[in-house]
């Protein structure tokens, strides 16, 4: 069993190192909020005061951070990740940030002799608890090699997407469809109910129909059809609405960089900034359907 690093326990990070815990690894953990910590620390954690203390003789790090500039920051400053880590670490970066960042900290660890990889995430929170979380990754394949053992104890699907930056471009891809597919999915059950159809009813025919889709069959965004979805707690967030909202600027942010025309993504990321806006930041990406159907109450 490895040594690991696990810095950044948020709603995504706390479930991801629970699991490798679960796994036998042994694991310090580092977080600028102490009670998420100290939460780890009661399932087996060593805390770590700082980020030399998480990383000094670790094995392994991953990163789980909120965007591309905190990436940047806990690798390449002075007193980093790559200033810190012993020479034969493994370093995975699962955060979800912009494929720029992320090539260039692929870069300076290459440079540096180290074994990185990038590999966002899918699944959200349940996924991420439940160690059933599907992982993009980007990077050569020798690092791969290394990464995938760790990364299979805290998902169901390890997947490389291709060299440094990879993984990141097809999670920014992934989620635009999602968010794409989530609005159009919240459409047609407005416009289903609004006619007359039973929503189990309409459910039960476009899950079997041509319209079928992940929104629909797994996180179904009115209550009932998928008794796991947030549909059924009110919208408390699986996925938060805001993290939707940052995929979708980052995907509009890439598209817009490599000249590829995304009129959907587009007219989802316009959306989604309107309902968080307009009261959705509490709630899950599939709370849209409130917005949509002017029921934001």
């Amino acid at each position: 069993m490895a040594v690991i690093a696990f810095i950044g326990l948020g709603n995504m990070g706390s479930g991801m190192a629970a699991n490798l815990l679960k796994a036998g690894h042994s694991l310090r953990a580092y977080d600028l909020n102490k009670d998420a910590v100290a939460l780890l620390e009661k399932k087996g954690a060593t805390p770590a005061a700082d980020l030399r203390e998480a990383v000094t003789d670790a094995d392994v790090v991953v990163t789980m951070l909120p965007a591309g500039q905190h990436v940047r920051g806990v690798y390449l400053d002075d007193g980093g990740v790559l200033s810190l880590a012993k020479s034969d670490a493994v370093l995975i970066d699962c955060s979800t940030i912009d494929v720029d960042s992320a090539r260039a900290v692929a870069e300076k660890a290459s440079e540096a002799g180290f074994a990185f990889v990038d590999a966002p995430v899918s699944g959200g929170v349940a996924a991420a608890e439940g160690g059933t979380l599907t992982f993009m990754v980007g990077g050569p394949v020798e690092a791969f090699a290394k990464a995938e053992p760790i990364l299979e104890n805290m998902g169901k699907a390890v997947i490389r997407a291709g060299e440094a930056g990879a993984g990141q471009a097809a999670k920014i891809c992934n989620n635009m469809l999602l968010g794409i597919h989530m609005i159009g999915t919240c459409e047609a059950m407005n416009l289903a109910i609004k006619l007359g159809l039973d929503p189990q009813n309409f459910f039960d025919i476009a899950s079997k129909a041509s319209g079928q889709n992940w929104s629909l069959t797994s996180y179904c965004p009115v209550p009932g059809p998928v008794p796991t979805a947030p549909s059924n707690r009110d919208y408390v967030p699986g996925f938060a609405a805001p993290m939707m909202l940052k995929d979708l600027n980052l995907a509009m942010q890439t598209s817009k960089s490599a000249g590829v025309n995304t009129p959907m993504g587009e007219k989802a990321q316009t959306i989604y900034d309107a309902f968080v806006e307009e009261g959705g930041a509490a709630m899950d990406f599939s709370g849209v359907i409130k917005w949509l159907s002017g029921d934001m109450k």
